[in-house]
């Protein structure tokens, strides 16, 4: 009897039988606990703590008790999970595609897979591929306990799992079990790798890894890989060719070489992997010393239902999905087995290859002007505003010419003065630094506000002083002539193209502001420049033609950024996968705003750079763009159902350089107001031709008139005199000022840089100069100004030097819309 159970007795007794109560009471507790319990828990005769703190021995047939649990457990899993047959594993299926309607726009399949004996394997292949994934593989048990815990742990906390770490579970990863993350998918990898590290030998494991990994360029095996990337059987694999291929085991897709992004890449992991196998005794210094020279893989083949447009679509599609699902990678794509419904129409698609052919074949003739018209590149994206879709894009020649990169989503590409209007909406949505309103925030302005546009003007900060170039001395704007407009409005400054105005706005709203609202416009913040510079208005950034086409679909849905996206529906192993379609919008402008610098872009396609677009019979915004040495030329324009960007370059794809557009189809110099915008014309006359045609919405006011520093109190004020002496020319575009007639005077060196409208092609018909002065056989001229040597008189040149950051851009590549 316990404590409690006697208490209760005693309390029986009575209240007068108080020591007859106590005697019971003491000969209960000296009987015992009567009979005893299986388990004496809570423990009779102890008190307080020690009553519920469990003796050693229940703590041991608890401890044994579990470990028996768990050892029967995992020996039953152990037994009752088989090994699949390899070969009914190993079997093809298809990717297939669907264009936005729903039919079959291509499929992915006949995986190139053949399956080798681990003696028709190169041992340099096999020594090089162990000391990169396994160097203990010889010797190891096959598990990697720390790395599954590891992956078990990320699973619970939800984030990415880690590959599988030894070469046996890789194995069995690849052959056995699908890409899922799960627990169940965890277990079962375990005891697989358990079973195969029991029945089979190392040689084997290696076999079948080598011959179910994933190369990339749709080859699985190192069979396939080896006459992928070098047209040789794999037992015919160098030291230096198979240090290659097993680099590309950690990600094909990261590390093709044959990708420019991929290259410098590629080239340190194969020095990577040849340095591991000296270490690893896999291989001798001798033999290591031998590779000096990477070995390039030579050029893909591609499949002929890849031709055209569509492996360009294929890649963006492509993208975007693993983007989307971490889970599904380009092996699960190459694998097969998935559906994936695309947003790509196909009528536009043809329009827009068209447009480009069209316009390809009447200005260029590669044989007529070899040094002019070969490597001329083209990429474009059309995209639904407000919505997000991309409904139609031009990559390329086509893989069946040798054009693997998808120039719709390349970066390194300048994109010039099309970058203008998102400081202009910057200043409408922000304000700028040198006017304060009665809340003390920086000053909202307007279209009409009146900036100064004289060619080598002085720019200032905010604070009023000056902004120096990188030659110490201060910093002159160039437009692309001499002629000096005095002050013009905004609108008038984007409707010819200015560059002073808008170099100057820059720094009065802040170029991290003007950043910050063309990221929430759309715009990725890798491929921005450093808004720092004072060329940063200018288009210094590289930004590819699906976000450019997205950051001006903000503008076309008054303000809402809608994010781009190319797939609808996935579904894998015929289970739909969440998370595609159409995303929720973001306001990312005030509507007013947006619509104000939409009204400002109507006026630059109806009378300013942008005037071919007149042809289409409706209203149409956009803007026009130049860069550096005439390098790259742009359109980005739009109505209210649709948004395209046209780019065009020139680029040597062996050294991955961008080359001059001056000469090009036999002109000076090409102009985003020349090729681009007809390209876009030609396009969208049949990609709306059966929609209605559309106003813009009218524009509510926004801000006030704020004009720069030095401005006239009238619209007529004389065009202001520059502070030093400087070339002088009539001018070339409707003045806002009467004009004041002026004298040619000497010319004085301006080293500075600028850009902007090109007379002839971006700015209107103007009157011919009385006088234009030439720069000397020995000046250096770019778009963003002239270099000239110093002079020998004791006369110091004025000006200031070329502005960090608007220099030599980075090789194209492709990234993740």
């Amino acid at each position: 009897m316990g404590r409690a159970e006697m208490r209760k007795a005693a309390q029986k007794k009575g209240k007068g039988g108080g020591r007859r109560g106590a005697a019971a009471a003491s000969a209960a507790a000296a009987a015992g606990p009567g009979k005893k319990r299986f388990i004496d828990y809570p423990r009779w005769g102890k008190t307080g703590v020690r009553r519920w703190l469990p003796s050693w021995k229940q703590w041991l047939s608890a401890f044994l008790l579990f470990f028996a649990t768990g050892v029967g457990v995992v020996f039953y899993l152990y037994q009752t999970t088989t090994v699949p047959n390899l070969k009914d594993l190993v079997r093809e299926q298809n990717t297939i595609y669907y264009w936005a309607d729903g039919s079959e726009m291509t499929r992915k399949g006949d995986t190139n897979r053949q399956i080798v004996e681990i003696q028709d394997i190169s041992p340099n292949l096999q020594n090089a591929v162990i000391s990169a994934e396994n160097e203990t593989f010889r010797t190891d048990s096959g598990i990697d306990p720390k790395g599954m815990l590891r992956a078990v742990y990320n699973m619970a906390k939800g984030g990415e799992t880690q590959g599988a770490s030894t070469i046996t579970q890789q194995y069995v990863k690849n052959a056995y079990l699908s890409q899922e993350q799960t627990l169940s998918r965890k277990l079962k990898e375990f005891f697989i790798t358990l079973k195969i590290n029991q029945q089979m030998g190392k040689d084997d494991i290696l076999k079948g890894y080598l011959n179910t990994s994933w190369f990339g360029r749709n080859a699985n095996g190192a069979q396939a890989a080896a006459q992928a990337y070098y047209g040789v059987n794999a037992k015919d694999l160098n030291l230096c060719q198979s240090a290659m291929l097993a680099g590309l085991l950690k990600g094909a897709n990261y590390y093709d070489p044959s990708k420019p992004a991929n290259h410098d890449r590629a080239v340190e992991r194969w020095k990577w992997i040849l340095d591991r196998m000296v270490i690893t005794h896999n291989t001798t210094p001798e033999e290591r010393a031998k590779c000096t020279t990477f070995p390039e893989p030579i050029p893909q083949k591609s499949s002929s239902n890849m031709n055209g447009e569509i492996s360009y679509l294929v890649d963006t599609v492509n993208q975007y999905v693993m983007a989307t699902d971490k889970s599904i990678t380009q092996q699960v794509i190459d694998k097969g087995g998935l559906k994936i419904y695309t947003t790509f129409e196909k009528d536009k698609v043809d329009a827009l290859k068209k447009a480009v052919d069209d316009v390809k074949a009447e200005n260029l003739n590669p044989q007529k002007r070899p040094d002019n018209d070969t490597f001329i590149q083209f990429g474009s994206a059309s995209i639904r505003p407000g919505d997000g879709a991309i409904v139609a894009l031009y990559g390329g020649d086509g893989v069946e010419n040798g054009h693997f990169d998808n120039n719709a989503n390349a970066t390194g590409v300048q994109v010039g003065s099309t970058f203008k209007p998102f400081v202009l909406a910057t200043a409408m949505q922000v304000g700028v630094q040198t006017a304060k309103g009665d809340d003390g925030k920086p000053k909202r302005i307007n279209a009409d506000s009146r900036y100064l546009s004289d060619d080598l003007s002085e720019i200032r900060k905010p604070d009023g002083s000056l902004v120096i170039g990188d030659d110490g001395k201060p910093y002159r704007q160039k437009n692309e002539d001499a002629g000096k407009r005095g002050y013009v409005s905004l609108r008038q400054a984007m409707q010819y193209s200015y560059n002073v105005p808008f170099v100057q706005l820059n720094q009065d709203v802040g170029g991290q502001n003007v950043a910050d609202i063309a990221v929430q416009m759309g715009i990725k913040k890798d491929s921005l420049a450093d808004p720092k510079t004072p060329t940063f208005a200018l288009g210094t950034s590289t930004i590819s033609p699906i976000r450019m086409a997205t950051g001006y679909g903000t503008l076309a849905a008054s303000g809402k950024e809608a994010e781009p996206y190319s797939a609808t529906k996935v579904e894998v192993d015929g289970k739909e996968r969440p998370g595609f379609g159409k995303k929720d919008t973001k306001a990312a402008l005030e509507p007013a705003v947006a619509d104000n610098v939409t009204d400002v872009l109507v006026n630059v396609a109806k009378n300013g750079t942008g005037t071919k677009t007149n042809s289409l019979g409706r209203p149409v915004a956009g803007k026009t763009g130049t860069t550096d040495q005439n390098k790259s030329a742009w359109w980005v324009g739009y109505t209210p159902q649709l948004v395209t960007s046209v780019a065009m370059w020139r680029e040597d794809p062996s050294k991955h350089d961008r080359l001059s557009l001056n000469g090009t189809g036999g002109k000076e110099s090409i102009h985003g107001g020349d090729i681009p915008t007809d390209i876009f014309t030609r396009y969208m006359k049949v990609a709306l031709a059966n929609e209605k045609k559309m106003d813009f919405p009218s524009p509510q006011p926004v801000g006030t008139e704020v004009d720069s520093s030095g401005a006239p109190s009238t619209a007529t004020a004389t065009p202001t005199q520059a502070p030093t002496q400087t070339p002088t020319e009539a001018p070339s575009a409707p003045q806002p000022t009467q004009p004041q007639p002026t004298q040619p005077q000497p010319t004085q060196p301006q080293p500075t840089q600028g850009g902007g409208c090109v007379p002839g092609v971006d700015c209107p018909p103007t009157p011919p100069p009385t006088h234009t002065p030439k720069p000397k056989p020995t000046d250096t001229c770019t778009l963003f100004g002239c270099t000239t040597p110093t002079p020998t008189d004791s006369t110091p040149p004025t000006g200031g030097g070329k502005p960090g950051g608007g220099g030599k851009t980075s090789p194209s590549s492709t990234a993740t819309p």
